[in-house]
């Protein structure tokens, strides 16, 4: 490697991430020169509006109005894609640039999540590196941490907050008492929520993300169609309030294991014990517990978004490919990434946290409990506390430990029951 040649960048996308990464880039040049060997240099940038002033000199650079012709654009050896979307321009730029032999770098969680697989093939049958650091818990070093830092290891499990905006709005509510609605709003004005928070609040996000982690964790295929997702909209006040009476935090934790069945993956709300580590872990910030045969306990906490949390680990994925330091994108050979079966949730074991908002009337207790008894679900606790803001009493529940299919079983014969006002809401327990 001459390392009097610059690694020459083509830039796809120019919003809050694009942006970061050519102030970076400017701000630590010669550091970066040093650490990588060589000068990186962006040569050439593509995005929808080419008026919009972004506050950058976007002078130095060739535009390129077709984001397709970044793949072959002469003078570039890697192209960066910033423009999110799991199909559309993105997949078509990310299967043009690996086809004509160029190093491909995203942060697109999503694209990887539905076409991680097809892009790992492909990277390596071009022998050129797919990498995408970004794309999870944003300048958080996990993937390098998982398929680097970890990789004698056998993961058991690997965990987390996998998501900015909805560990925003849960510590927001646990801090100032407020509603969930009234704490998106605010989360929204601020930035950290879209116009349409669906993907975040509903779980997708981190589900994208979690299908990536556990690809890399235990060396499978990506299977975000297999992982079970559940969001935050349905959590109230009086949840977050009757945790911490409990001894907990309520976050939004995915999870991924693999176990004789097959492989576990979920993104649902949970009670984390106000002692374990992610308990801590406040406004935007993620996280992620990772647990090696060896290693132990592995803990990543940082920024999971932003401009400049992003860009740094967009550029770390570049100072690797400067150095000519890159494998296989899942850690092992795509060839050697498995299907893994689904695992059967209902066998899992665990406690829950469940909540009905019932009629204040006589022998509605009862018939919860009945519902409980008549499917093997043990109670630990039952508190009815308070009215909620429809006019419903709040009953709350915790269960001893027990397969989760006795949860469901008991939540399925209350279905339709006159005596409940909505749908219960149910919170695995973290232990």
């Amino acid at each position: 490697m001459d390392t009097n040649t610059p690694l020459r960048v083509a830039l796809a996308g120019l919003g809050t991430v694009g942006g970061g990464v050519i102030r970076l880039l400017d701000a630590n040049r010669d550091l970066i020169t040093r650490r990588a060997g060589r000068p990186i240099e962006v040569v050439a940038v593509s995005a929808r509006d080419r008026s919009k002033d972004r506050g950058i000199d976007l002078s130095r650079y060739a535009w390129v109005d077709d984001t397709r012709e970044l793949a072959t654009h002469d003078g570039a050896d890697v192209v960066v894609e910033l423009i999110g979307g799991s199909d559309g321009p993105a997949l078509t730029l990310a299967r043009a640039t690996l086809a004509a032999g160029k190093g491909f770098v995203t942060a697109n969680k999503a694209m990887l999540a539905h076409h991680g697989l097809e892009l790992a093939q492909a990277a390596e049958e071009a022998r050129v590196p797919l990498k995408f650091e970004a794309a999870v818990a944003g300048g958080i070093p996990v993937i390098k941490g998982l398929r680097e830092g970890a990789a004698a290891n056998a993961i058991s499990r690997v965990y987390g907050i996998l998501n900015g905006t909805c560990n925003f709005i849960l510590s927001k509510m646990e801090a100032e008492g407020r509603g969930f609605a009234e704490v998106l709003a605010e989360a929204q004005a601020l930035g950290y929520a879209e116009a349409d928070p669906s993907f975040d609040i509903d779980g997708v996000d981190a589900a994208h993300k979690l299908s990536i982690l556990a690809s890399i964790a235990f060396g499978t295929r990506p299977a975000f169609a297999d992982v079970s997702a559940t969001g935050v909209r349905h959590v109230i006040a009086a949840d977050i309030a009757e945790a911490a009476a409990l001894g907990y935090k309520v976050r939004l934790v995915g999870v991924a294991e693999e176990g004789a069945g097959g492989l576990f993956q979920r993104v649902h709300p949970h009670l984390v014990p106000i002692d374990h580590p992610l308990a801590h872990v406040t406004g935007s910030l993620n996280a992620v517990v990772a647990e090696g045969n060896f290693v132990g306990r592995l803990f990543f906490q940082g920024a999971g978004a932003g401009d400049g949390p992003t860009a740094s680990a967009v550029v770390a994925d570049l100072i690797d490919i400067a150095r000519g330091e890159f494998g296989p994108p899942y850690a092992m050979p795509a060839a050697a990434l498995v299907a893994a079966p689904t695992a059967d949730s209902g066998e899992r074991r665990g406690r829950a946290y469940l909540r009905f908002t019932v009629q204040d009337k006589v022998g509605v207790l009862a018939e919860i409990a009945a519902a409980m008894r008549d499917a093997g679900v043990s109670i630990e606790s039952l508190i009815q506390r308070g009215v909620a803001a429809d006019g419903g009493v709040i009953v709350a529940i915790v269960t001893h430990e027990g397969p989760e299919r006795a949860v469901a079983q008991a939540l399925e014969k209350l279905r339709g029951s006159q005596s409940l006002a909505g749908q219960p809401l149910w919170m695995h327990i973290l232990e």
